[in-house]
């Protein structure tokens, strides 16, 4: 066994991915606490070390994984994830790049490539990216055809809400999302009591339809990505299962030729 697959056993082991998750942690926590005024007077240096450590740490392990695989590591998307989010860390922090600063918070977002099950929700959210883009076009055209109607009808009696079309789409969005619309159905309804017919239908359609085809078109990614993996599996069990009667019969085989050749000089004799 040479050195590189002594590296690829070391980062693939599943003890080396729960270190990592634990300093990802970790430097979560700190980077935190970095927030606090008190605690960066007291434990700044601290604080600082810790982080030092962490991108070290990072470093490390993004240049062995790539040591180890070599080319092929670029071809899992999440390690170009990873490598992304390490690269940005190691970026100066002084002069014009201080805004840069920041973003090594951008590192706690590796927890989705170091825990399975966020992996597998996120790529189920982004199968469903093609779907929701069609709802989200959906959407728009409801919204835009409730502002129109909602700017004609309501200009007049609430245009603080429904002065032009641009008030009407916030006002509109507003609405759908549930926040203090009843204020707004309210504020119009003491000009126009059957306007109430106008605002229950808009959140019938948008709310309870529209944004609900949202979650479904998720739930239905989850379940894709749930029964291809349990496929996977199966498949590969599969494969071993076959193998393994393969390895079966050619040890029968084995043993039937030794029985033929140890009975062959008994015959001659």
């Amino acid at each position: 066994m040479n050195t590189r697959e002594r590296v690829r056993m070391l980062v693939d082991a599943p003890a080396f991915q729960r270190v990592i998750i634990a300093v990802i942690l970790v430097n979560a926590f700190t980077l935190g606490c970095e927030t606090s005024a008190t605690l960066m007077a007291g434990y700044g240096w601290l604080l600082h070390a810790i982080d030092r450590i962490a991108l070290a740490v990072f470093t490390i392990e993004i240049a062995a994984r790539l040591y180890a695989h070599g080319w092929r590591f670029f071809r899992d998307p999440w390690n170009c994830f990873d490598a992304v989010i390490v690269g940005v860390s190691l970026l100066p922090t002084t002069g014009t790049f201080g805004v840069l600063r920041a973003l090594r918070v951008l590192r706690v977002l590796r927890l989705i490539s170091a825990v399975p099950n966020m992996r597998r929700v996120v790529g189920a959210l982004l199968t469903a990216v093609p779907g929701m883009a069609s709802i989200a076009a959906l959407l728009v055209l409801i919204l835009y055809v409730g502002s129109v109607i909602a700017t004609k009808l309501f200009s007049e009696v609430a245009p603080e809400y429904f002065g032009d079309l641009g008030d009407s789409l916030f006002t509109l969005f507003q609405v759908m999302t549930g926040e203090a619309w009843s204020e707004v159905a309210r504020s119009v309804m003491e000009a126009e009591p059957l306007a109430w017919i106008f605002f229950i239908g808009y959140i019938a359609v948008t709310t309870f339809t529209v944004l609900n085809l949202f979650i479904a078109v998720a739930v239905s990614a989850m379940e894709s990505q749930v029964s291809k993996e349990r496929e996977d599996r199966h498949d590969s069990a599969t494969t071993v299962q076959d193998l393994l009667g393969e390895v079966r019969g050619l040890r029968a085989e084995l043993r039937e030729l030794r029985a033929e050749a140890g009975s062959a000089p008994t015959a001659r004799s």
